[in-house]
């Protein structure tokens, strides 16, 4: 089987408040994406989170979302495309910095939440993130859903793209994600979202869209770090694609 990188979702916690278990799951990846204040994080986390990453040799990369703190990035947002370039531009170059810093090289930018969500299906925005990725730096990867416009436009922009799939997410047939407002949106039992994962390395995403069968590769494995059993399904998909490889 082909190697495949395995991503979370970290730095997620500011101020007084604790979010996810990012000591615990750091060892089992491979990629770290790290909130970047606006949805999550604040500077001191980012500057741990970087530092545990190195501690590990866990590749960091950026996690830019909406500014959107009290509803943790989820929420969609009416924002003027060059306000909202001047955003990411802004979080991206806020986790660099201190990258720069540490000694550790920025590698990707993964969008956050409702902008990830949206970017997949809408092209304008799509191609506003992939075109300011491609002005901060034409060798940073923009991680995007596998079949998506994120990946489209990141490949017309030229840059480096990886497709994604989520061991813990549930996709509709037209290989889209589940809405997390819909039940059984997320998988809970670590056994069933390993076996996911590794289905997701081998096979990839199989779907329907206007009536022709599609069938997308996968690069990279997202996990959740804020969910319940975080930890343990970390550990699970870690195992099951070491087994197997």
């Amino acid at each position: 089987m082909k190697t495949v990188d395995i991503n979370c979702d970290l730095g997620e916690s500011f101020g007084v408040y604790q979010v996810g278990h990012d000591d615990e799951i750091m060892p089992y990846l491979s990629s770290a994406n790290i909130a970047c204040g606006f949805h999550a994080g604040d500077p001191g986390v980012m500057k741990q989170t970087v530092r545990l990453a190195k501690k590990h040799g866990v590749a960091v990369g950026a996690h830019p979302g909406y500014p959107d703190l009290a509803g943790f990035g989820r929420r969609e947002m009416a924002i003027p495309p060059d306000e909202l370039e001047a955003i990411l531009l802004y979080q991206i170059g806020a986790l660099a910095g201190i990258c720069k810093a540490e000694g550790v090289e920025l590698i990707h930018v993964k969008p956050h939440g409702a902008l990830y969500n949206k970017s997949a299906k809408d092209i304008s925005l799509a191609t506003m993130i992939a075109r300011t990725v491609r002005s901060f730096s034409k060798d940073l990867v923009l991680v995007g859903l596998a079949g998506s416009r994120s990946i489209e436009a990141g490949e017309t922009a030229g840059i480096q793209m990886r497709s994604e799939g989520f061991a813990d997410r549930v996709y509709e047939p037209d290989g889209s994600l589940r809405s997390r407002t819909l039940p059984g949106a997320m998988l809970t039992d670590p056994e069933e979202v390993a076996r996911h994962g590794l289905e997701l390395a081998r096979k990839g995403v199989t779907a329907l869209v206007g009536g022709k069968t599609l069938h997308w590769d996968i690069q990279t494995i997202c996990l959740h770090g804020d969910e319940p059993k975080a930890i343990d399904n970390a550990r699970a998909i870690r195992a099951i694609l070491e087994a197997n490889s």
